[in-house]
């Protein structure tokens, strides 16, 4: 790897964790308990956009590390961990599957939902309870408009970003 692709990987790392950070200063009690924007999925929809598979769930599972050692704890490393790489899967088939015909808001909203899917997942298993399941749909509504959140805010990015030479290779 040459040093100016690990500086980047480091530095997109680094603000995905900042984004995370200040995400947890932004309260939702509204919404539904332990909802949350997303707002460093921001960074992951940027790098699955101009960056590898391999490069972007690298990003991903170091972030998702790194937070969890700053302050979400082993629980939240277990749901974040399983929320993201089935995130991170579910969005990169329907990017392959629907190649042209799927716009970043697409695929941000279907990597929203199941990361919810997958820490109700996590959930059903630490608590051993399925009727935490009945608490999906109203996280599939959250997803769905945070997912689309992220997406708009990532087409804007991304508008932007083709004048930074840092996200050419």
């Amino acid at each position: 790897m040459k040093s100016k692709n690990i500086a980047r990987l480091s530095i997109l790392t680094a603000v995905a964790i900042v984004l995370s950070i200040i995400e947890n200063f932004i309260p939702l009690p509204f919404i539904a308990p332990g909802a949350k924007l997303g707002l460093a999925n921001i960074i992951t929809m940027i790098c699955i956009v101009t960056m590898t598979y391999k490069e972007t769930f690298l990003i991903l599972v170091t972030r998702i590390f790194l937070s969890a050692i700053f302050g979400a704890g082993l629980s939240g490393f277990m749901y974040s961990f399983t929320g993201g790489v089935l995130s991170f899967i579910a969005m990169i088939f329907v990017k392959e599957l629907f190649k042209s015909h799927i716009s970043s808001i697409g695929i941000s909203v279907t990597g929203a939902v199941f990361h919810n899917v997958g820490q109700v997942l996590v959930a059903v298993l630490v608590l051993n309870n399925i009727l935490i399941m009945t608490y999906l749909p109203i996280l599939v509504i959250v997803g769905t408009i945070s997912g689309a959140f992220v997406g708009a805010s990532t087409n804007y990015f991304l508008n932007h970003l083709e004048r930074i030479s840092f996200f050419k290779k």
